[in-house]
C-alpha cells in the first residue's frame, strides 16, 4: 500500500474522531449565543441568556444539561452551568 494514503487516512480518522468526542459545551457555535463578546468572556444578562436558551433545540439543551451535571465536564464552564441550572435547567 501507498504509505501516503495510509497516513492521510489515519489523519482523517483522527480529525473526524476528535470532532465526535467534542461535547456540547466545547462547541463555540453552541456557546456563542450566551456571551456578549466574541472572546466569550462576558455572559449575557439573565433575560438574554434565557432567550438564547429557549431558541436552542431541545436536543442541544439536553446535551448541555447532561454536561453541566457532570462535575468533570462542567468545571471549565462553571459560570455557564450555574445559569443553565438557574434559568434553563428545569425547562
Amino acid at each position: 500500500m501507498n504509505i501516503k494514503a495510509i497516513c492521510l487516512g489515519a489523519f482523517a480518522l483522527s480529525v473526524l474522531g476528535g470532532v465526535a468526542f467534542a461535547g456540547a459545551l466545547d462547541s463555540p457555535s453552541n456557546m456563542q449565543p450566551f456571551y456578549a463578546d466574541a472572546s466569550m468572556r462576558t455572559m449575557k444578562s439573565d433575560a438574554e441568556f434565557k432567550a438564547a436558551w429557549n431558541a436552542m433545540s431541545k436536543d442541544k439543551r439536553n446535551a448541555m444539561k447532561r454536561e453541566c451535571n457532570d462535575a468533570a465536564m462542567s468545571k471549565p464552564y462553571a459560570e455557564f452551568c450555574v445559569k443553565v441550572h438557574q434559568l434553563g435547567g428545569n425547562s
